[in-house]
């Protein structure tokens, strides 16, 4: 299946199954992916076919062309729900994080003060002092844990490094207490291998609904499969299934939503 990139480092506005009209802000290059992770179901494709040899934009960049989109759009009286964090790789891997989401905070002061301000991230940097401080300032912390099953990451999520320990990553959403949103990828089928990927039954719902109680979230939001992939075997999870994974995590206690 074919996959993509964004341009950058602005993207849409595009509608959000999560988060409605999304403006994003990609602070990866646009001609290839910069990511911790390398997940069979990203839609940016695998990393070994998608090196750049670009830079990444400068602070000072992403914050112009943020600023003259937004000054755009509220000329043209557009709506605007969030600003969004994403694109081509991990966005807190960028050395300016921090001063580029302080930057985003002011312009979305001035120009959409209602609008949010979101940060997906795959949970790999956190630990980063300037990465924790960011997260904490933004309004969606929304951090990625598919799986607490190690075999399960390395076969689907595939961190980068060798040194990834899914005990650690949970131990840092700990730290946001409660400022944080899990999202969890649910799926289907198998990968380039041909091992199965399911993660919909109890083997994988249980364990990680029990760590949800640890990272006490301020909302859970799991969704499926709704771009091409690079792995070819992948299907999606049914509505039913996502509803009873949705209903078990808000009988604990948790918001939860659900995107098909």
């Amino acid at each position: 299946m074919s996959t993509i990139l964004y341009p950058s480092p602005i993207v849409g506005p595009i509608h959000s199954r999560r988060l409605g009209i999304s403006l994003g802000v990609n602070v990866n290059p646009s001609d290839g992916k910069i990511c911790t992770f390398d997940c069979i179901y990203c839609e940016v494709g695998y990393n070994a076919l998608r090196h750049t040899s670009s830079p990444r934009p400068s602070r000072e960049h992403i914050a112009s062309c943020l600023e003259a989109k937004l000054k755009e759009m509220k000329q043209a009286g557009s709506c605007l729900d969030v600003i969004t964090f994403s694109g081509n790789g991990e966005p807190t891997g960028h050395p300016d994080f921090l001063g580029i989401v302080e930057d985003t905070i002011r312009l979305r002061n001035d120009y959409y003060p209602a609008a949010k301000v979101s940060v997906l991230t795959n949970s790999t940097l956190a630990h980063r002092p300037d990465v924790h401080r960011a997260l904490m300032l933004v309004d969606n912390n929304i951090m990625k844990l598919d799986t607490i099953d190690p075999i399960y990451i390395n076969k689907v999520d595939r961190p980068v490094s060798p040194a990834y320990d899914v005990e650690k990553i949970i131990n840092e959403m700990q730290s946001f207490n409660g400022h944080c949103i899990v999202q969890t990828m649910f799926m289907k089928g198998t990968d380039d291998q041909g091992h199965d990927v399911d993660n919909t039954s109890d083997r994988f719902v249980t364990p990680w609904i029990e760590t949800l109680r640890r990272i006490r979230p301020r909302e859970v939001m799991i969704y499926t499969i709704d771009r091409e992939t690079p792995a070819t075997g992948l299907h999606k999870a049914t509505h039913a299934e996502l509803n009873e994974i949705r209903d078990r995590v808000a009988a604990e206690g948790i918001e939860c939503i659900a995107a098909y």
